[in-house]
């Protein structure tokens, strides 16, 4: 608990303030002009003060020493029996001191420790709230800090999972129309080149502009119009113009490969819907596609990392600013995502062709 450093931080200037104010208001007392006689602030300045600034390093003693090893280790019991010794140490040491410095008024040691007895026991109890606070602080500082790093630990966790399990799919396509000798397998390497581009530069960031996202996911739908040719009805449609908010990378591309992982295949004249919508505060986004009549597919279970990690995602990161609405029918699977954005800094535009 060292109050001294390199950088003056605002928390650092707060306890200085509060010490600097306390002993500034406790000194300065005594030299209030309630009347025109001198003489006792005299004799106080030079015969009283000397003992009485002692009372700073007890301030010190029990603020940065027994509160930090006592108190913290040993706890409450420990400390308060030791800050009790330190405290009649400091009492008798001002008697000593003020009967010397008043001697000859012959009133003894005794009666000057007495006289000290209030003003020790003030200052080590001002003292010892003061630590308490900081105690109380700190340990919610740690806490906040190491609730912080689990939460960061589990996003670097869900986004190392989001990778891998996204370039699986794309290569099993790229698998899918090399064993077809389809010529469409080098402009699908492309622009699978392309997504791994932005997964490895960009969304490693905590945060990226919602253009490059949005132009992420026009690079996927077109990677799969590619692949499926006509054989799927791919509709999307954007309202709005993307301005420059930021939002968490790689947030809605598991909602379209899902779509395309289970809209396919048995489904007869599959259809994928997606839809985007956005004004200055708000991010609609909303996928649809048909699935096969009596399917029991359970999006959640077998996409395995793909909803539930968005799911925990958003928990983690936007908080009473989102809504993530999950429907199935017999003929239809749809998600819809509200999501509230932040400020936006600037204006530009790019749309999902």
């Amino acid at each position: 608990m060292n109050l001294f450093g390199n950088n003056i931080t605002s928390d650092r200037l707060t306890r200085w303030l509060f010490i600097l104010t306390f002993f500034g208001i406790w000194y300065a007392a005594p030299f209030i002009p309630f009347d025109n006689d001198n003489s006792w602030r005299q004799q106080f300045f030079l015969k009283i003060l000397p003992a009485s600034l002692t009372n700073i390093a007890l301030f010190f003693l029990n603020t940065e020493w027994l509160a930090p090893r006592l108190l913290r280790r040993r706890g409450i019991v420990v400390y308060l029996v030791s800050l009790l010794g330190v405290a009649v140490f400091f009492i008798v040491l001002q008697g000593v001191m003020k009967n010397w410095l008043l001697a000859p008024d012959n009133k003894g040691v005794v009666f000057h420790a007495y006289k000290a007895l209030f003003p020790v026991l003030f200052v080590a109890a001002v003292s010892t709230g003061y630590a308490l606070v900081l105690y109380m602080l700190e340990g919610e500082k740690a806490r906040v800090e190491e609730r912080q790093e689990r939460l960061q630990s589990e996003l670097s966790f869900l986004r190392s999972q989001i990778s891998p399990h996204f370039i699986f799919n794309i290569l099993n396509s790229i698998v899918y129309l090399i064993r077809s000798g389809s010529a469409n397998a080098e402009p699908v390497t492309i622009k699978l080149s392309e997504l791994m581009r932005y997964m490895l530069y960009e969304s490693n960031d905590a945060q990226i502009l919602l253009e490059k996202e949005i132009s992420y996911l026009n690079n996927y739908i077109e990677l799969q119009r590619i692949r499926f040719e006509e054989d799927v009805a791919i509709m999307v449609r954007l309202q709005g113009d993307p301005v420059a908010h930021t939002i968490e990378p790689m947030l809605m591309i598991p909602f379209v490969e899902n779509a395309f992982k289970h809209g396919v295949g048995l489904v007869d004249r599959p259809v994928i819907e997606i839809d985007l919508q956005l004004d200055e505060r708000e991010l609609r986004f909303k996928v649809r596609n048909k699935i096969a009549p009596g399917s029991q597919n359970d999006k959640d279970n077998s996409s395995g990392i793909g909803l539930q990690n968005v799911r925990r995602r958003l928990e983690l990161l936007y908080p009473g600013a989102h809504r993530l609405d999950i429907v199935q029918n017999d003929t239809w699977f749809e998600v819809e995502l509200w999501l509230k954005l932040g400020r936006p800094h600037g204006q530009t535009a790019v749309g999902i062709e």
